[in-house]
C-alpha cells in the first residue's frame, strides 16, 4: 500500500500578477521535497486584477504607481524587491525576446482565463500548469499583447492545444461562465489577492511563500485528514 498521500492545490491567480509566478516555483521546490511522501494535483483558477483594463492596456510601472499611490521611487523600490524574490525562486523577468524590450504592459486577462480554464476542463492539470507556464513567459519574459487573440491562441498552440479548439475559446462563453463561476468562488472564499492556494478544498495559504512554509502547510494538511480518517 502506498504511503504517498494524494492532495490538490487548487490556485487562484492572475497572469498580470509577478507573485504568481513567484509562488508557482516555490510551491514546484516544496512539492519536489516532498517526493515519496505528497502527490499534489496542481489547479488553476480565474482571479482578475484588473478587470476593467481597457483594450489598450497599460504601462507597468505606471499602473502600480496609479493603482496603488506609489511614488516612482517607491514603485522602482518594490520591483527590486519583486525581481531579487523570484530570482531566489529560480525565476527572471528579464526581456528574453529579440531586439530593444518593448514596454512593460499591464492588459486585460479576460481571454487568458477562458483558455486556462479550456485546458484543464478538456486536456487535464498537467497540460494547464503548461498552459500557466506558457502564458507567464510570454507575459513577463517576451512582453507580447496578452489580450491579442492571436498571441493567446499561439501560445495555447505552443502548450498543446489545437488551433482551432484554442482560438474558439477566447470567445466561447460557455468557457466566460466557468471564468465567472471561478471569480465568485474566490469572492466566496474572501480571496482578495492573488496568489491564494487552496489545499483539498478546505485549508487556505495566502500570498507566494517559501518552499519551506508550503511543505509545513502540506504535511500538516496530510496529517490532520489522516488523523480524521483514523478517527472516522
Amino acid at each position: 500500500m502506498s504511503n504517498v498521500a494524494p492532495v490538490t492545490v487548487d490556485i487562484w491567480s492572475d497572469v498580470m500578477c509577478p507573485w504568481c509566478v513567484i509562488g508557482l516555483n516555490q510551491l514546484e521546490t516544496a512539492l519536489a521535497g516532498l517526493e515519496g511522501e505528497v502527490e499534489a494535483t496542481v489547479r488553476f483558477h480565474p482571479f482578475e486584477l484588473n478587470p476593467d483594463m481597457p483594450e489598450t492596456g497599460e504601462e507597468s510601472g505606471a499602473h502600480i504607481q496609479r493603482k496603488y499611490g506609489r511614488t516612482p521611487d517607491q514603485a522602482a523600490d518594490a520591483r527590486g524587491r519583486m525581481q531579487e524574490a523570484a530570482a531566489a525562486a529560480g525565476y527572471s523577468f528579464s526581456y528574453t525576446g529579440e531586439g530593444d524590450p518593448p514596454p512593460a504592459m499591464m492588459w486585460n486577462t479576460r481571454a487568458a482565463h477562458r483558455l486556462l480554464v479550456l485546458a484543464l476542463r478538456d486536456h487535464g492539470p498537467e497540460v494547464q500548469v503548461r498552459l500557466k507556464r506558457a502564458l507567464f513567459d510570454a507575459h513577463f519574459q517576451q512582453r507580447r499583447r496578452m489580450n491579442d487573440p492571436l498571441v493567446l491562441t499561439d501560445i495555447g498552440v505552443a502548450a498543446g492545444l489545437d488551433r482551432a479548439e484554442a482560438a474558439a475559446a477566447l470567445t466561447d462563453p460557455e468557457l466566460d461562465a466557468i471564468v465567472e463561476a471561478g471569480e465568485r468562488q474566490a469572492w466566496d472564499w474572501n480571496i482578495a489577492g492573488v496568489p491564494a492556494m487552496v489545499i483539498n478544498g478546505k485549508y487556505m495559504i495566502p500570498g507566494a511563500q517559501d518552499p519551506a512554509t508550503y511543505a509545513s502547510a502540506l504535511r500538516r494538511v496530510v496529517a490532520r485528514e489522516a488523523a480524521l480518517a483514523r478517527v472516522e
